[in-house]
């Protein structure tokens, strides 16, 4: 076969970029300025250690004291200020923050904006036995039966 035929060869061959390989979801960062990462990236951001201004910027969009959201993290108050002074949240603080982002972005396409989603959210439901959502954030089990909520109340599945 003749290099020209070679590269014409290979000039029709469609390649996938690395991070959207194989259907795989838009990944979900916190920070505006770090919108394009690829799944391998997040994840090796979160067992890095986020930034605390990771933290602060959740806090800030849902408009909660930093106090109450550390609580629903687990975070104890001495833990907080503690990496308020490194700078750096430890991985498992970490992958809780991007667990409790991953649920506010899915309650907001649910509910249409993030207002709606912080009411939907601090509002004791029913699916849930009357239990508030953001208190089930604290563990990947809680996480989960929220985002079954969730789907339920997109496609208006009676719980």
């Amino acid at each position: 076969m003749s290099k020209a035929a070679k590269n014409k060869k290979k000039r029709n061959v469609v390649r996938e970029h690395p991070h959207r390989k194989y259907g795989s979801k838009r990944p979900v960062t916190l920070s505006r300025k770090q919108t394009n990462l690829a799944p391998a990236q997040v994840i090796h951001r979160v067992s890095k250690g986020l930034p605390f201004s990771e933290l602060e910027h959740l806090r800030g969009e849902i408009d909660e004291p930093l106090g109450s959201v550390a609580r629903r993290l687990a975070i104890s108050r001495s833990t907080l200020q503690r990496r308020k002074t490194e700078r750096r949240l430890s991985p498992q603080e970490s992958d809780r923050v991007m667990r409790f982002w991953r649920l506010t972005q899915q309650a907001a396409k649910v509910f249409g904006d993030m207002a709606r989603a912080r009411q939907g959210l601090n509002f004791p439901q029913r699916g849930l036995g009357g239990a508030v959502p953001l208190d089930y954030a604290s563990t990947e089990v809680g996480a989960r039966e929220i985002e079954n909520l969730l789907g339920r109340i997109e496609y208006s599945v009676y719980s």
